[in-house]
């Protein structure tokens, strides 16, 4: 128990840092601007759903840059085989590539071994020797050229490396300060961009390829069609349509600048452009050539304008007009500035949250904090009196340590964060609880207060990291397959559970012991200063297990019957569609925004009323017209709202596309699944079979009892429900390897007793561990519920459900389970022996 000078040093050091590194969080900017160059200046991130902001996640179109690969492949074949003096009969294409057909097999093979040529090898990581970008098959006379799945590999990941920097160069053109843009998994980017509200304009800006092309109008055929050569497109501000020819007259990558203006004569907003050298050199060939005839300028297929050639235009400048308002002109030649994208990138998820929201949630956080911070120090005092305050410092110093330790890793503040660092306070608890109870029952025996913290400390230690490790599993797996913000839960989970156990493992022991000596303590008191629970319990807990697991069973089966019906309310994470988040300044008229959003034609349309008769959340399906259709619908929303309460403020804006919404679904299943394999594996590892087999069977059964009440108080079951599972999960784990722990201690040291009697005899030990502990998390995790509101109330009311089945079912259920498998087991070794004993003498 004797702890060096230069460890002591060491814990004073790791604090002193600590709170230097933390101590900028709670600090406006004024003051840290004061301060010495030398100390630490930075802050804790914090997310978009705290300061308001808009997050887009775009995804290369691979199926579209495929079609344009393969329509190269068309040209670059013909061109091949004509340098090489083949003629193929046809060449045809298809979504998957280009085939060509020759007159005979000879040819064929001939024409299969110039196309190969068009191929090139791909080295590297990812890709297996002989990797090509082309895939070349002959099938009889026919030749087919398709891309590789390599070679699309090779091609995304070169089109995600330039998307990269065009993204970024786009969003700096409109002046969006202390964005981010990262790329995301093999073909998605991530856009966070603080402060703006509105991401129509963002849509537009990040969601256009940008492909600018120059084409010559050209007259339709008398039946009103295309001649050959020449394509149909539709103008962008109207149905009009324009007949223009595929060739390219001059290509838009030439241009050199672009800037909004005005026109001199109408002062209608226009795009002024200049050309670099080849451009203005074409530009001049095709205006001189052509005067007096339509030029269209062409935008990711659709006609900006088609301008009739008066003059000759030799000086490379030119303007683009239309129908176009100022921001739109702004937007125009920020994507021409930028350059095009080397693929269309479709937005598939968009989440944006006003700055007064987040605000809100930030002064919600606090105060749930601190309430439920000051619940957890007082409940201390009244189970431990002065003794509890040691355990209270070393809470308030886990906080501090956690906070430092995301500022450190720049690690990204959220709102479930927050509800992570506040479940943190009651968890971290649970080791002190843990050493307090085993130093208490230390000093029952009489042996000396040096005595009784060193046994504590050493019986308890193997107890925290169990539970700890099986919490730590649940989050690992929920920040692998989780996204967003709720990964930021699952870091600030992991933080505070690693912290919590260097505070209660070595500060609260090097206090404790500080204590003893500076005062001289021979003997220790733990006497609380509120009796909750009796003194000693000998409750026969086995009695009553029959009755236990049989309503755990009926409460699982009836979960089940809810979970078929009515069914879960699936959020929008796991369906897809939009969700906006309103509220008025006076109680909002729901059947009147009801009626008219239903005008609009957007399917089926969800209201209901949030934290109060003001608030408002309103969801559509999927709309059917891409990104497109889905930025529509939401302004056709707000324009709605605005129309029926001028007062109405839009506080949430939430957009996942079926896609993202099945990878969420699927990636919460697998988190939960392979949390419950996980522990399993541990407590099978650290136990044994029979240990890890009731640990998980009580789990099915708290998992559906967790699932039931989503379904019967019909929670938005969504990516904070998967956290909340996955923290329920962990947490019941947790109860229980502090329950087995001492069984397994028991079973040590009192060889002679029953299965029976050992089990009642752990659970009355640690009766009134599992209680405080319950009891300091319910009390941490309470003041959240109250005042969290809709947005975290996925997570706090299933938690506190959680808390409470979690440790009735380490008593009645886990309990019961382990007593029938070692009697089944003590059974099936005693049949065995019978079978294999010698048989009776014959008469």
């Amino acid at each position: 128990m004797k702890t060096s000078k230069w460890t002591k040093a060491f814990y004073a050091l790791v604090i002193l840092l600590g709170f230097a590194v933390a101590l900028p969080d709670v600090l406006p900017h004024s003051v840290l601007d004061r301060f010495p160059s030398w100390l630490p200046h930075s802050q804790v991130n914090l997310g978009l759903d705290l300061q308001g902001g808009s997050q887009l996640t775009l995804e290369v179109d691979q199926r579209a840059m495929k079609a344009d690969w393969v329509q190269q492949l068309a040209k670059e074949a013909g061109d091949t085989l004509a340098a090489s003096g083949l003629k193929p009969e046809a060449i045809t294409t298809t979504a998957e590539g280009v085939t060509a057909r020759f007159a005979d097999d000879a040819a064929a093979a001939s024409g299969a071994t110039d196309l190969a040529q068009m191929s090139e090898p791909l080295s590297g990581i990812g890709y297996r020797p002989g990797s090509a970008t082309l895939t070349i098959t002959q099938d009889g006379q026919g030749v087919t050229v398709s891309p590789s799945d390599a070679g699309m590999r090779s091609r995304v990941d070169q089109a995600i490396v330039q998307s990269l920097e065009i993204v970024r160069r786009r969003i700096d053109e409109v002046g969006v300060a202390e964005s981010s843009v990262q790329r995301v998994g093999a073909d998605r980017i991530l856009v966070q961009l603080p402060g703006l509200q509105d991401p129509t304009r963002l849509r537009s800006l990040l969601g256009s390829t940008a492909k600018m092309s120059f084409h010559l109008v050209v007259p339709a055929t008398a039946q009103g069609k295309a001649p050959a050569g020449a394509s149909i497109l539709t103008a962008a501000d109207s149905d009009q349509t324009y007949v223009v020819e595929d060739r390219i007259a001059v290509d838009g990558s030439h241009l050199k600048d672009a800037h909004a203006s005005f026109d001199q004569r109408t002062k209608a907003p226009i795009v002024d452009f200049r050309f670099d050298g080849t451009g203005a050199r074409d530009f001049g060939q095709i205006t001189s050539a052509h005067v007096g005839e339509p030029f269209a300028i062409v935008l990711d297929g659709k006609v900006l304008s088609a301008p009739v050639i008066r003059e000759p235009i030799m000086g490379g400048a030119g303007q683009i007009s239309g129908n176009f308002s100022v921001d739109e002109t702004v937007t125009l030649s920020a994507l021409l500035r930028s350059g095009s994208l080397p693929a269309p990138l479709t937005v598939i998820e968009e989440r944006t949250v006003g700055p007064d929201l987040g605000a809100d949630v930030i002064h919600m956080g606090i105060y749930a904090g601190v309430g439920g911070l000051a619940a957890v120090m007082a409940f201390m005092v009244l189970l431990y009196g002065s003794w509890g305050m040691i355990a209270n410092a070393a809470l308030l110093l886990n906080l501090i340590l956690t906070f430092a330790a995301l500022t450190l890793i720049g690690a990204t503040l959220t709102l479930p964060g927050i509800a992570g660092i506040i479940l943190g306070i009651g968890i971290a608890v649970d080791a002190n609880v843990l050493v307090n109870e085993r130093i208490r029952e230390e000093a029952k025996k009489g042996v000396s207060a040096i005595a009784a913290i060193d046994r504590g400390f050493r019986q308890a230690y193997s107890t925290i990291v169990d539970a700890n490790v099986t919490t730590i599993i649940a989050m690992v797996l929920l920040f692998y397959f989780g996204s967003g913000p709720i990964r930021g839960f699952a870091i600030t989970m992991m933080l505070g559970i690693m912290i919590s156990m260097f505070t209660a493992v070595t500060i609260v022991r090097l206090l404790m012991m500080e204590r003893v000596r500076i005062g001289r303590i021979k003997t220790i008191s733990m006497e609380p200063l509120v009796r909750l629970l009796p003194a000693s319990t000998n409750i026969s807990f086995m009695r009553a297990r029959f009755f236990g697991i049989g309503v755990s069973i009926l409460l699982s089966l009836g979960s089940i019957a809810l979970f078929i019906y009515p069914g879960l309310n699936y959020g929008i994470d796991f369906t897809g569609g939009i969700q906006v988040e309103a509220t008025t300044a006076a109680p909002n008229d729901l059947g009147l925004i009801r009626q008219k959003l239903d005008g609009l034609g957007l399917g089926e349309v969800g209201l209901q009323r949030v934290g109060g008769d003001n608030g408002l959340l309103i969801r559509l399906q999927p709309q059917q017209g891409g990104e497109a259709a889905q930025t529509e619908a939401v302004e056709q929303v707000r324009s709605t709202l605005v129309s029926v309460d001028p007062t109405a403020s839009i506080g949430r804006t939430e957009v996942v596309g079926p896609k993202i919404s099945g990878e969420l679904a699927q990636s919460g299943i697998i988190a939960v699944v392979l949390a419950g394999l996980g522990m399993l594996a541990y407590i099978w590892w650290r136990f044994e079979w029979n240990f890890a087999i009731g640990a998980i069977a009580t789990l099915i059964l708290d998992t559906t009892k967790t699932v039931g009440l989503f379904a019967l108080l019909g929670l938005d079951f969504n990516l904070t429900a998967i956290a909340a599972l996955l923290t329920i999960i962990g947490y019941s784990v947790n109860d229980k390897v502090v329950v087995y722990d001492r069984m397994r201690e028991n079973l040590r040291l009192n060889r002679r007793r029953s299965l029976r009697e050992i089990i009642d005899m752990s659970i009355n030990q640690t009766l009134s561990r599992c209680i405080f502990t319950s009891m300091t998390t319910f009390l941490a995790i309470l003041p959240m519920t109250i005042w969290g509101g809709h947005s975290v109330s996925s997570f706090t009311i299933p938690m506190l459900f959680g808390i409470v089945v979690a440790t009735t079912s380490s008593i009645f259920i886990a309990a019961p389970i382990l007593l029938f498998l070692g009697d089944w087991w003590q059974h099936r070794g005693a049949r065995q022996t019978t079978d294999l004993s010698p048989l009776p003498p014959q008469g």
